[in-house]
């Protein structure tokens, strides 16, 4: 559920494709062709965003008659992405500053967030499948993320306790589950990064934009932390687990003092001083 609430926040789009054949599965379009279902997809949401362009465009245009500088530059940036739509390519595929990024954001076009291709394969579907090598190549053209699961073995995972479903796994020859590998994806598209505090009670799993500082990632979870900052005393999570715990951590020199300006690490497990 925090990945799918971020998905919505931070602006991206996922795309699930079937990409297995399977004649009791009945499919809309009728034959199994990820990359024509791909196009569709795309040709709705650029026509979306072609009249919201078109609509933003003329009204700069309109106030750009009374010589207004900024009026004039939305003009030519509003006249670049419509003509780059009118070729059949997502914005997200324009080479953008983050200034006419910043211009953009309030139109909300759909093209313009960055995509997830989330690829429903078969139990076996995972290798020597040209399905998912043609969903492969469009994310490689576009810059996007593409993950492969099999959303009936996730659906038998989803039924099984931890200990059972490792078993499941490692009888498939399957090293994790696909529901993580779509997560990491996910975090990766979105720029997200974890870090965890933990103690005798709950361990706890906290959601930052890559490069945050370390008074930014406290202020997380309380303005007063970030408030009354005094340092964090952190350990990488593979250090924290061999270690078992953060004490073992301390004993052998693998817990560290970072300073408010630490940019935490993906992983970090954190333990923060403060005082208001």
């Amino acid at each position: 559920n925090r990945f799918l609430a971020h998905i919505r926040e931070v602006d991206a789009i996922a795309h699930v494709v079937r990409a297995f054949e399977d004649n009791a599965i009945s499919h809309v379009p009728g034959a199994i062709d990820p990359a024509a279902d791909i196009e569709t997809i795309n040709t709705e949401l650029m026509l979306a965003d072609m009249e919201t362009t078109e609509k933003a465009l003329q009204r700069a245009i309109n106030q750009s008659k009374a010589g207004d500088k900024q009026a004039l530059l939305l003009r030519d940036l509003f006249a670049d992405v419509k003509q780059h739509l009118d070729r059949g390519d997502p914005v997200h595929t324009m080479a953008l500053d983050e200034r006419q990024r910043a211009h953009l954001k309030p139109l909300c076009l759909l093209t313009a967030k960055p995509v997830l291709y989330i690829a429903n394969v078969s139990e076996d579907g995972l290798t020597d499948n040209p399905r998912l090598a043609a969903i492969e190549k469009i994310a490689a053209a576009e810059g996007a993320q593409m993950v492969a699961i099999c959303a009936a073995i996730e659906q038998e995972l989803s039924e099984l306790d931890p200990q059972e479903g490792l078993l499941f796994l490692t009888e498939m020859g399957w090293r994790e589950a696909g529901l993580n590998r779509l997560i990491r994806a996910g975090y990766a598209l979105l720029g997200l990064h974890t870090y965890f505090t933990a103690g005798p009670k709950e361990v706890r799993a906290w959601t930052i934009p890559a490069g945050t500082r370390a008074a930014a990632a406290a202020g997380i979870i309380h303005s007063d932390f970030e408030k009354g900052f005094i340092r964090a005393e952190t350990t990488a999570f593979e250090d924290y687990i061999r270690c078992n715990g953060e004490q073992g951590a301390r004993e052998v020199g693998c817990l560290r003092l970072e300073g408010r300006d630490y940019i935490v690490r993906d992983g970090d497990v954190m333990h923060f001083r403060f005082n208001v």
